[in-house]
């Protein structure tokens, strides 16, 4: 019985109605007595008790408040896992990703071994959210559909390549593609990770529109510049400063960011990249916590089909004793 709940327990409140009634409401008036001129002479017969039809009714209304009051009956309970997240990382494969300005201890290495390092380490770390993985160069390239095998994410990784698909940057087509495939899912929280290097420059499609089309779809967009900036290069002539990031961007990317409920992000160097990943991975964490819920089943029917049954026989008992 523990298991037993009566969603409505105020209807027990009720129970007492019928002696209510019976003490304070006005009581019937007798009918005329009959005067007969004689008495019959065989012996009296005992008018029957109506003991009994008071025992059904008491019980009928006892069944019928106890079906008002709902009783509902609990299982065990069962725990479940909410939703999946969606989550789309967008990687610029265009031919200036190639440039060696991300510094990693002593040495210097180039842009797309950076973000090939520190995005395997990211993909290890969601389990429980589905990943995809789109380039974008001349035009965008779905390399990895949605799919729970992060193990899948981390060796497409791994395998990029410069000049895949062309050495331009089509930052717009990288965000509309990633749309489309949030588009065929039914994740409640859909993300995209988008890394850049430069400015659009190729593709159909402009990036703030495309962003606008993402905002449309409940798409959260985080964004990441990459490129050292001013820096110091030794060649033949000597040392020289350059600015390796001058194509960088940045404004486009940070309203892309701010428009769709995102951040931008710059990474100057391997270690920055690194932590931008980390801000991120708690920024949207993995869900880890559990929904509990209890089957129920609702239990009125059987006292009222007592209450019923005995209805029928409260009926029964009085008709024969009229």
């Amino acid at each position: 019985m523990a298991n037993i709940e009566f969603v409505w327990w105020w209807a027990f409140c009720l129970l007492p109605l019928p002696l209510l009634v019976f003490k304070f409401a006005p009581s019937v008036k007798s009918k005329a007595a009959i005067s007969l001129p004689y008495l019959p002479t065989q012996p009296a017969i005992a008018a029957p008790t109506n003991m009994f039809a008071k025992v059904l009714a008491v019980a009928t209304w006892v069944f019928l408040v106890t079906a008002l009051a709902r009783p509902v009956w609990y299982g065990a309970p069962v725990n479940v896992s909410p939703k999946h997240r969606d989550m789309m990382l967008v990687v610029d494969l265009s031919y200036s990703m190639s440039q060696k300005d991300m510094q990693q201890g002593d040495d210097f290495i180039d842009r797309l071994t950076a973000v090939k390092q520190v995005l395997k380490e990211f993909v290890a770390k969601r389990k429980g959210d589905r990943l995809g993985l789109i380039y974008f160069a001349d035009h965008a390239y779905l390399q990895t559909p949605l799919t729970f095998d992060l193990h899948t994410v981390e060796e497409q990784v791994n395998h990029a390549v410069l000049k895949l698909i062309g050495t331009q940057t089509a930052i717009g087509e990288g965000i509309g593609l990633a749309t489309k495939n949030f588009i065929d899912g039914d994740a409640p929280q859909r993300v995209m990770i988008l890394l850049s290097d430069g400015s659009n420059n190729s593709g159909v499609m402009d990036p703030i529109e495309a962003a606008k089309i993402a905002k449309k779809y409940h798409t959260t967009i985080y964004t990441i510049g990459v490129g050292a900036g001013e820096m110091v290069v030794r060649n033949f002539f000597g040392s020289q400063r350059v600015n390796t990031a001058k194509d960088l961007d940045e404004k486009t990317l940070t309203a892309i960011a701010k428009m769709t409920g995102g951040r931008y992000f710059r990474a100057r160097d391997a270690k920055d990249l690194a932590n931008i990943y980390d801000t991120i991975n708690q920024l949207q964490p993995v869900e880890k916590a559990s929904q509990t819920w209890r089957p129920q089943t609702e239990w009125f029917g059987l006292p009222l089909t007592i209450a019923l049954v005995l209805s029928v026989v409260l009926f029964i008992v009085r008709r024969n004793h009229v």
